[in-house]
């Protein structure tokens, strides 16, 4: 399906100009190998051999491909822009025939419950899988690369002795991957939906998603056009579906048959067409290493992308392009595989995450069904988070005003701008400054320092302003640098704190988080030694099991009865101080392995008294703690609570708990839920990238259908836009940006031209809401431009 999402490309645009042949042939050139063999006649393996041979004529290149010339398995290949550029600057031969038969549109059509919605400007470009071959295979037939069909290559083994390089491009189901298994070290993930790959012999309009709701369940159509005359077709649904709706008993023109009358409307009565189509699913693969000695994965054989963001061809050309100019750059073969590996795993790890992204949006489709359609269709667009509000908006900002207007944002005014009710708390904006440890109070009493910090983010435009992890105890602190609320003295000095955000930052709502630290108390400040004991000075550590956070760390106590309601006492006697300090909002800290969010895990709670066990026992105790907090917590202030929506770990809380637990937050009064992830254990292995903790947020959101706020690696003012505008967070709270620039929220309405309520700059700072003019700005401008075609240049 589609190498891009919306058009936008799925790497960066490095192999633009990468590959230039080198004629006559450069010392350096000799010294690259000469004998090179390709596992695999698809579009990778075949562009791999037109580079290697255009830019060594000497160089002996042999293909082996198993099936007929003739033979393919796929319809209709997307590319991108910048694959495109990368092919033309490599080879203008294969450009120029791949530009005489690419089809070319804009338009995305959105089709659910009977509505369509269009969203235009994303400029896709197609041809036929079996067009593509043809020219590959006349281009090597034109440079003398040998190619056999119908031939299977010989082991992997007896070519690496014979010759210089071999490239693996024999698809997801590489021989010589499982050959050197020990080698690749390759992992294999299976997901949730089945799909096949159909045609039809019309070509659509536009790239089409089209949602079937049957009694069986959801499934979804993605079909695009390849040819004037013929489109690609894609139907898939999730296995349970299949299965309900028996495509698992039926052949392949059965299967065919039943497709294009589900899909009725969107095909116009028209049938649909296999070509040895079968139902699959889809397997993202990733490999530790992609080379092996002279033996190097390419294409599919290293790793996959969902069809519906990265097409399967365009990765492969990339990685062809890439390559053949490490071949082309460096002195020896392994120099070169090296930076190949180098180059391209980083790009193809990013595509990974947003396919990931994708196949999970859909899989997950019945959660959206009742979105109204213009934001249905708007999620759908940025479900990846490579298409964004801003681009969309660049690109069709009717349909994205629409989408604005549907969702009530005043005219003008960006979705982040947008006010949001919590209780008897109106949040002007949708931005939170999340909770930072600053590991700078002086026995638990914030000083100028968290003055200043809190202060200057209040003055800085956000929405709301949260506290670090305020202990409840003495011996509930993290390090001797936390700051506290266990004394009146504690309490008096964020009074001040408070007063001064609610005199000189009016409209900004400041909160505090309260929490115990648990078996991850007891520790240096960060930058002297994160997680790391004291060197002296110590002080015992509880918990709701006798199991330290790291190994050969301090063991902590396992929790009484007794002591179980002292620390609920510390908590409500904490939230009576937050209350009398002026707070507006109390969030109870249940995330990142401190205390309750030991009760939460079942890799740290392994009680076998009422507090531990199955999910609703652990449960119990932090529910306990919210309700008493609850109780003694002013009725019109809300309340929040922090999870960690997964451990990162084997064995840890699934997704199916996280929604249990924040549903059960939400029946004891929690205005929203702060979904964050992880730092439960030590041996985590967290799947970091850009809003990656986001898809838990967006879950919890409509299974528990309470409000959320997202955090995690969210970074710009548009990833808020375009999160909350979806619907898959209410707030966002923003971490590092804040340490970066106090200002952020100011800035980012600056940056998008926004004056209106939800944001307003400090008068003595209005002087400084326009972005500073830098450089030169007296020079002439451009008149005229003379065309290299006229006659009297």
């Amino acid at each position: 399906m589609s190498s891009t999402q919306g058009g936008l490309p799925a790497s960066g645009a490095r192999e633009t100009a990468r590959v230039t042949p080198t004629t006559p042939h450069s010392p350096a050139t000799a010294r690259h190998p000469l004998r090179t063999a390709i596992i695999g006649g698809g579009p990778g393996g075949l562009y791999t051999a037109v580079l290697l041979k255009r830019l060594a004529p000497d160089r002996e290149v042999t293909v082996w491909e198993r099936n007929a010339p003739d033979d393919t398995f796929g319809f209709g290949v997307v590319l991108s822009d910048e694959t495109l550029g990368g092919i033309e600057h490599a080879d203008p031969a294969v450009y120029a025939a791949l530009q005489a038969d690419f089809v070319r549109w804009d338009d995305i059509h959105i089709t659910h419950r009977g509505t369509r919605r269009t969203s235009t400007g994303h400029g896709f470009a197609a041809l036929g899988r079996r067009r593509l071959l043809e020219i590959l295979h006349d281009r090597c037939r034109t440079l003398g690369v040998d190619l056999r069909f119908r031939a299977e290559a010989p082991h992997p083994d007896r070519l690496a002795r014979e010759y210089d390089l071999v490239v693996a491009a024999d698809g997801v189901h590489s021989t010589t991957r499982a050959t050197y298994r020990d080698a690749f070290r390759p992992r294999l993930t299976a997901h949730r939906c089945r799909y096949i790959w159909l045609a039809a012999d019309f070509a659509f309009d536009a790239f089409r998603f089209d949602i079937a709701e049957t009694e069986h369940g959801v499934m979804q159509l993605h079909g695009y056009p390849y040819a004037p005359d013929a489109s690609t077709v894609i139907v898939e649904m999730r296995e349970e579906v299949w299965k309900a709706a028996g495509f698992d008993e039926l052949d392949e023109a059965e299967s065919t048959a039943r497709c294009a009358k589900i899909f009725t409307d969107a095909l116009g009565g028209r049938p649909l067409k296999s070509n040895k189509s079968a139902w699959t699913t889809f397997r993202t693969v990733v490999n530790a290493r992609w080379s092996h000695g002279n033996v190097v994965l390419l294409g599919d054989a290293a790793h996959t992308a969902h069809f519906s963001i990265g097409s399967g061809t365009k990765l492969a050309v990339e990685d062809a392009l890439a390559l053949a100019a490490c071949l082309e750059e460096q002195p020896t073969v392994d120099e070169a595989l090296t930076a190949y590996e180098e180059e391209r795993r980083p790009v193809v790890a990013s595509t990974q995450r947003a396919a990931k992204a994708s196949l999970e949006w859909f899989e997950d489709l019945s959660r959206y069904l009742d979105q109204p359609p213009r934001r249905f269709a708007f999620n759908l667009l940025t479900r990846s988070r490579r298409v964004t509000h801003d681009n969309l908006r660049l690109r069709d900002p009717r349909f994205t005003e629409s989408v604005e207007r549907e969702f009530g944002c005043p005219p003008g005014t960006p979705p982040m701008f947008t006010p949001f009710r919590l209780r008897g708390l109106t949040l002007r904006n949708r931005v939170v400054v999340s909770p930072m440890d600053m590991y700078s109070a002086t026995d638990g009493v914030p000083g100028d320092f968290h003055l200043v910090h809190l202060g200057a983010r209040a003055l800085g435009g956000a929405g709301l302003v949260m506290t670090e992890m305020v202990c409840v105890s003495e011996q509930g602190r993290i390090t001797p640098g936390c700051a506290g609320l266990y004394t009146g003295r504690q309490a008096e000095a964020w009074r001040r704190i408070t007063d001064f955000v609610h005199a000189q930052a009016p409209g900004t709502a400041i909160g505090v988080q309260l929490g115990h630290s648990g078996r991850k108390g007891s520790t240096r400040l960060m930058w002297e030694g994160m997680d790391e004991p004291l060197p002296e000075g110590n002080w015992p550590l509880v918990a709701p099991s006798p199991l330290p956070y790291r190994p050969g760390g301090q063991v902590p106590r396992e929790l009484t009865r007794a002591q179980l309601t002292d620390v609920r006492e510390q908590f409500t006697a904490a939230a009576h101080r937050a209350a009398r300090a002026g707070f507006d909002l109390l969030e109870l800290h249940c995330a990142h392995g401190y205390l309750l969010s030991g009760f939460l895990s079942p890799l740290t709670n392994r009680r076998t008294d009422a507090y531990g066990g199955s999910p609703e026992k652990r449960l119990r105790f932090p529910l306990e703690v919210f309700d008493a907090v609850r109780a003694v917590w002013p009725e019109d202030r809300p309340m929040t609570v922090r999870v960690s929506a997964t451990d990162w770990a084997e064995g840890g809380t699934s997704p199916e708990e996280a929604v249990a637990i924040a549903r059960a937050f939400a029946a004891h009064g929690a205005d929203a839920v702060d979904v964050s992830t992880g730092q439960v254990v030590a041996d985590e292995r967290p799947e970091f990238g850009r809003s990656y903790q986001a898809p838990f947020a967006d879950r919890i959101r409509h299974e528990a259908g309470v409000p959320v706020i997202a955090v995690g690696a969210i970074s710009s003012w548009d990833d808020v836009n375009s999160l909350i505008l979806a619907g898959r967070a209410d707030l966002c709270a923003l971490a590092r940006p804040h340490l970066y620039d106090p200002h952020w929220t100011l800035h980012a309405a600056a940056e998008q031209g926004y004056e209106g309520p939800g944001v307003v700059w400090p008068a003595p700072y209005r002087a400084g809401s326009r972005r500073p003019v830098t450089g030169r700005t007296d020079g002439p401008r451009p008149r005229l431009t003379l065309h290299a075609g006229r006659k009297d240049v």
